[in-house]
């Protein structure tokens, strides 16, 4: 008779399916540190080296706070709405502005007299024809009226113009 020999089964250990989520993830972590790192070297200007990026900004900076220190600005809100008479139409402008000194106590006495300001602006406004408000000379011109509307409250609360300029900031005409 012939012996049969058994045949011993060993089971190999799968691994787990754990192993292969942490490297998917160590990858996309170290892609996204690789990123952040990119991001802080490259310069933002084509053919800069990143510190000289940096340094120009931080003078422009200074530039600008010392040329634009002696100015305040106040902008009058909401923005002005009113009718503008084109014909036998009626038609809107909105107009947002705001106000620029160069001595902050003219701007406190804008603030104060902002009822004031808005009142004697929005007769200005809604008393403006359509056909010149269009044109780029109109409008300048309603700037410069809506400028000495301003001034000559100002004057009277402070006892000198204060306002330097009115920006228009918005102009729509509807």
């Amino acid at each position: 008779m012939a012996v049969q020999e058994e045949e011993e089964v060993v089971e190999i250990p799968v691994a787990p399916r754990r192993r292969g989520l942490l490297v998917v993830g160590l990858i996309v972590g170290l892609l996204l540190v690789g990123g952040i790192v990119a991001y802080a070297v490259i310069p933002r200007h084509p053919g800069t080296p990143a510190h000289a990026t940096r340094r120009v900004t931080a003078v422009k900076t200074t530039a600008t706070r010392t040329s634009i220190k002696d100015a305040v600005y106040l902008p009058l809100t909401p923005p002005f709405v009113v009718n503008v008479k084109d014909g036998d139409s009626l038609r809107y402008l909105q107009v947002g502005i705001t106000l620029m000194a160069h001595d902050a106590a003219a701007l406190d006495a804008a603030t104060a007299a902002d009822p004031v300001i808005r009142d004697a602006l929005l007769s200005l406004f809604s008393g403006a024809d359509y056909a010149s408000i269009v044109e780029p000379a109109g409008r300048a011109k309603l700037q410069a009226q809506a400028l000495a509307t301003v001034q000559k409250i100002v004057r009277a609360q402070l006892g000198r113009p204060g306002i330097d300029a009115l920006y228009f900031t918005s102009f729509v005409i509807q």
